[in-house]
């Protein structure tokens, strides 16, 4: 008899440990899938950020499809263009740094508008005149129905003479192809066949 009640209780204990065993297993194997699931889910998301240095600080962005970006990347593409190209001062280092960042974000039209402002004198005159020149944006259109995208910039020029300042419209267009990346142009567009339209006088202020 006692035999016989403790066989029961070691059968009574082996399924309590056989029980406890799968709770401990099931437990396991889903802490195991649960921790998979939030590894790939961080991978996943850690890809889609952006971290962007802008004055010293790391500034988070998020990706998105190219194609979700194009007008965004292809205004700020022409805008940084157009700020290099006409942002000059009285100093030969700074004319030739900006034109040659400007020169990467184009093609061949926009060294032949440099080459012929150079051959008419137009920096030495800044230089010898001690005139710094600013642009403005105030628009840009940008057609992406079609490929190339055509845009036109319309902008204010400011040349700020030591006595007067003398505003100026300015008026170009393009078209804008996509190249790949890189440091030298992170948005990956060139600018073709770029023209002006327009770059006359408005007005002159005596400072």
């Amino acid at each position: 008899m006692n035999m016989f009640r403790q066989a029961k209780n070691i059968d009574s204990a082996f399924r309590y440990i056989r029980s406890f065993t799968m709770v401990i297993i099931t437990a396991y194997s889903a802490i195991c899938l649960y921790a998979v699931y939030s590894n790939h889910r961080a991978t996943r998301e850690s890809q889609q950020r952006i971290y962007i240095l802008a004055n010293g600080k790391a500034l988070e962005a998020y990706s998105a499809d190219r194609k979700d970006n194009i007008p965004v990347e292809a205004r700020d593409h022409v805008k940084t263009f157009h700020h290099l190209f006409f942002t000059l001062d009285p100093d030969e280092k700074v004319i030739t740094a900006n034109i040659t960042r400007a020169l990467y974000l184009a093609d061949v039209s926009a060294k032949e508008q440099y080459d012929n402002l150079k051959e008419s004198g137009y920096y030495t005159n800044l230089i010898t005149g001690n005139i710094s020149q600013r642009v403005t944006i105030d628009s840009i259109f940008i057609n992406t129905d079609s490929y190339p995208f055509y845009f036109r910039c319309v902008a204010e020029e400011k040349l700020i003479r030591t006595t007067s300042t003398v505003t100026r419209s300015l008026i170009t267009e393009g078209f804008l192809r996509n190249v790949e990346r890189s440091d030298n142009n992170p948005h990956g567009f060139l600018i073709e066949r770029w023209t002006i339209l327009e770059n006359k006088d408005l007005k002159t202020e005596t400072r």
